[in-house]
């Protein structure tokens, strides 16, 4: 029987608030209440985290990044994650639906943000002690807006997350850069669209179908944008999620294979090593 990995919502974290589309604490009593969190999840929900004490690593989608004051965590819904922190950990967090950020900007919304603008972006900042100092106090206020009741708290929540998101673009250096909005605009799209359909589609034409352009066309926006073809980034969506499944799930290679929608398991096997520098046994023994 396969056990998926588990998603949560914001309904899932105790709060002071009835609020089910934003959530902000300090970090420690965060973890403490919620310890489910610290083994491997996904959310459907945008997460910031900002560590200002203690060390420690975070695993993002089998990519490990180091925990140490000043780390600022920017992850977009659907990423796995975890953690392995010291004891002496200390920080903030808060998360919110894309709804809830969007509602108030209605020429803005949550994609703007370079760390949000493609699934490929690096999900961290590395920022100083005066920017730190900055963002706590950020963090602080949000805390207090979050768990009291003054007039116009909501307004208040959606000002401190905006400015804390400008801070953090100021510091932020983006892997995704163009200078042609409407080329990140499709390349956000076409992540989208592999995120949705990369189990049943896996040639570019069907995507360049989807965006009704050429696949011509949409190799030059995904080259110009992220480096890679448009082949690659759906191999890369397919390759990830294997190996989700191979160590979180208790689905053999074959299972795994017709899942991702591969009738010929043998070609899977080889697709994965190529892509991954490993077979699919090869990798689960190394992770498991």
């Amino acid at each position: 029987m396969t056990q998926k990995l588990p998603v949560y919502k914001i309904e899932h974290f105790k709060s002071l608030s009835q609020q089910h589309d934003f959530y902000a604490n300090y970090f420690i009593p965060h973890i403490k209440h919620h310890h489910f969190a610290t083994n491997a999840h996904k959310h459907d929900f945008y997460l910031i985290v900002l560590f200002t004490k203690g060390h420690g690593t975070h695993e993002i989608d089998f990519n490990k990044y180091a925990i140490k004051s000043g780390a600022v965590f920017m992850m977009t819904p659907g990423q796995m994650h975890n953690w392995n922190l010291s004891k002496d950990i200390d920080g903030y967090v808060f998360f919110h639906t894309k709804n809830f950020y969007d509602k108030s900007y209605a020429n803005s919304g949550i994609n703007n943000y370079p760390f949000f603008q493609s699934i490929h972006q690096p999900p961290v900042a590395y920022v100083n002690k005066e920017c730190t100092k900055l963002l706590s106090e950020k963090f602080e206020g949000l805390i207090r807006e979050h768990e009291g009741h003054k007039p116009f708290k909501y307004e208040k929540i959606h000002c401190l997350i905006n400015l804390i998101y400008i801070e953090l673009s100021r510091h932020y250096l983006p892997k995704v850069q163009n200078k042609h909005e409407s080329y990140l605009l499709k390349t956000r799209t076409l992540e989208q669209f592999i995120d949705t359909h990369f189990k049943s589609k896996k040639y570019p034409h069907e995507y360049a179908s989807l965006m009704n352009i050429s696949e011509k066309h949409l190799n030059r926006i995904s080259k110009e944008c992220l480096n890679k073809t448009t082949t690659e980034l759906i191999a890369e969506r397919v390759i990830l999620e294997a190996k989700r499944l191979l160590i979180h799930s208790q689905q053999n290679v074959s299972q795994i294979s017709a899942e991702l929608g591969y009738d010929n398991n043998s070609y899977f096997s080889r697709f994965f090593k190529k892509h991954a520098g490993q077979t699919p046994v090869e990798f689960f023994n190394a992770n498991k």
